[in-house]
Protein backbone atom coordinates (compact mmCIF):
# COMPACT_ATOMS: atom_id res chain seq x y z
CA UNK A 1 0.00 0.00 0.00
CA UNK A 2 1.22 3.64 -0.81
CA UNK A 3 2.85 5.53 2.33
CA UNK A 4 0.01 8.24 2.43
CA UNK A 5 -3.01 4.81 2.69
CA UNK A 6 -4.95 6.32 -0.28
CA UNK A 7 -3.50 4.96 -3.56
CA UNK A 8 -4.53 1.42 -4.56
CA UNK A 9 -1.81 -1.19 -3.88
CA UNK A 10 -0.52 -2.56 -7.77
CA UNK A 11 -3.08 -4.76 -9.42
CA UNK A 12 -6.08 -3.13 -8.48
CA UNK A 13 -5.91 -0.51 -11.35
CA UNK A 14 -8.81 -0.19 -14.06
CA UNK A 15 -7.72 -0.63 -17.57
CA UNK A 16 -9.48 2.92 -18.31
CA UNK A 17 -10.17 6.05 -16.96
CA UNK A 18 -13.85 5.46 -15.88
CA UNK A 19 -12.43 1.95 -14.25
CA UNK A 20 -9.77 4.39 -12.58
CA UNK A 21 -12.54 6.87 -11.48
CA UNK A 22 -14.64 4.36 -10.14
CA UNK A 23 -11.77 2.54 -8.31
CA UNK A 24 -10.58 5.90 -6.99
CA UNK A 25 -14.33 6.38 -5.51
CA UNK A 26 -13.60 2.81 -3.71
CA UNK A 27 -10.46 3.48 -2.28
CA UNK A 28 -11.64 7.25 -0.92
CA UNK A 29 -14.89 5.90 0.69
CA UNK A 30 -13.13 2.96 2.41
CA UNK A 31 -10.80 5.83 4.14
CA UNK A 32 -13.98 6.90 5.25
CA UNK A 33 -15.51 3.96 6.78
CA UNK A 34 -14.35 3.55 10.67
CA UNK A 35 -13.50 0.70 12.52
CA UNK A 36 -15.80 1.32 15.50
CA UNK A 37 -13.28 -0.27 18.17
CA UNK A 38 -10.03 1.48 16.94
CA UNK A 39 -11.36 4.87 15.17
CA UNK A 40 -9.12 4.39 12.73
CA UNK A 41 -10.05 3.98 8.80
CA UNK A 42 -9.67 0.55 7.10
CA UNK A 43 -7.52 2.02 4.53
CA UNK A 44 -4.98 3.24 7.56
CA UNK A 45 -5.97 -0.33 9.12
CA UNK A 46 -4.56 -1.75 5.84
CA UNK A 47 -7.81 -4.06 5.86
CA UNK A 48 -8.60 -3.21 2.54
CA UNK A 49 -6.08 -5.88 0.17
CA UNK A 50 -7.66 -5.30 -3.20
CA UNK A 51 -10.21 -3.22 -5.35
CA UNK A 52 -10.48 -4.31 -8.72
CA UNK A 53 -13.09 -3.95 -11.44
CA UNK A 54 -14.84 -6.23 -13.69
CA UNK A 55 -17.21 -5.84 -15.94
CA UNK A 56 -20.38 -3.29 -14.22
CA UNK A 57 -18.97 -5.00 -10.54
CA UNK A 58 -16.25 -3.45 -8.61
CA UNK A 59 -14.76 -6.08 -6.40
CA UNK A 60 -12.82 -5.24 -2.70
CA UNK A 61 -10.93 -7.50 -1.07
CA UNK A 62 -11.07 -6.91 2.94
CA UNK A 63 -9.82 -8.65 5.75
CA UNK A 64 -10.11 -7.63 9.34
CA UNK A 65 -7.88 -7.82 12.22
CA UNK A 66 -8.73 -11.28 13.57
CA UNK A 67 -11.17 -13.69 12.65
CA UNK A 68 -12.92 -13.26 15.94
CA UNK A 69 -13.12 -9.39 15.78
CA UNK A 70 -16.50 -8.03 17.46
CA UNK A 71 -16.93 -5.55 14.11
CA UNK A 72 -16.61 -8.95 11.86
CA UNK A 73 -20.35 -8.99 11.30
CA UNK A 74 -20.71 -5.00 10.94
CA UNK A 75 -17.58 -3.93 9.49
CA UNK A 76 -17.83 -5.49 6.10
CA UNK A 77 -21.47 -4.24 5.72
CA UNK A 78 -20.79 -0.78 6.64
CA UNK A 79 -18.23 -0.77 4.12
CA UNK A 80 -20.21 -2.46 1.48
CA UNK A 81 -22.89 0.23 1.96
CA UNK A 82 -20.87 3.00 1.76
CA UNK A 83 -19.08 1.98 -1.24
CA UNK A 84 -22.32 1.36 -2.90
CA UNK A 85 -24.07 4.82 -2.23
CA UNK A 86 -20.93 6.39 -3.15
CA UNK A 87 -20.56 4.47 -6.58
CA UNK A 88 -24.71 5.87 -7.14
CA UNK A 89 -25.28 3.01 -9.23
CA UNK A 90 -22.47 3.23 -11.38
CA UNK A 91 -21.45 -0.41 -10.57
CA UNK A 92 -22.49 -3.37 -8.42
CA UNK A 93 -20.32 -4.08 -5.29
CA UNK A 94 -18.70 -7.08 -4.58
CA UNK A 95 -17.24 -7.35 -1.20
CA UNK A 96 -15.37 -10.78 -0.14
CA UNK A 97 -13.58 -10.94 3.43
CA UNK A 98 -10.39 -12.87 3.11
CA UNK A 99 -8.17 -14.19 5.81
CA UNK A 100 -5.05 -14.92 3.63
CA UNK A 101 -2.71 -13.19 3.96
CA UNK A 102 -3.64 -13.21 7.74
CA UNK A 103 -3.89 -9.55 8.90
CA UNK A 104 -1.18 -8.10 10.80
CA UNK A 105 0.11 -4.59 12.31
CA UNK A 106 2.81 -4.20 9.38
CA UNK A 107 -0.04 -4.19 7.18
CA UNK A 108 -1.25 -0.69 8.64
CA UNK A 109 -0.42 2.64 7.02
CA UNK A 110 3.03 3.79 8.67
CA UNK A 111 1.75 6.87 10.67
CA UNK A 112 -1.05 5.13 11.78
CA UNK A 113 1.20 2.17 13.25
CA UNK A 114 3.19 4.97 14.87
CA UNK A 115 0.11 6.80 16.71
CA UNK A 116 -0.63 3.78 17.90
CA UNK A 117 2.82 2.59 19.43
CA UNK A 118 3.92 0.23 16.90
Amino acid sequence: MAENGMLPPEGSAGTDSEDQELIGIVWQTLSQVYDPELGIDLVSLGLIYEVSKDGNTVNIKMTLTTPGCPASENLPDMAQLAVSFALEGRAEVNLDVVWDPPWDVSMMNPSTAMGLGF
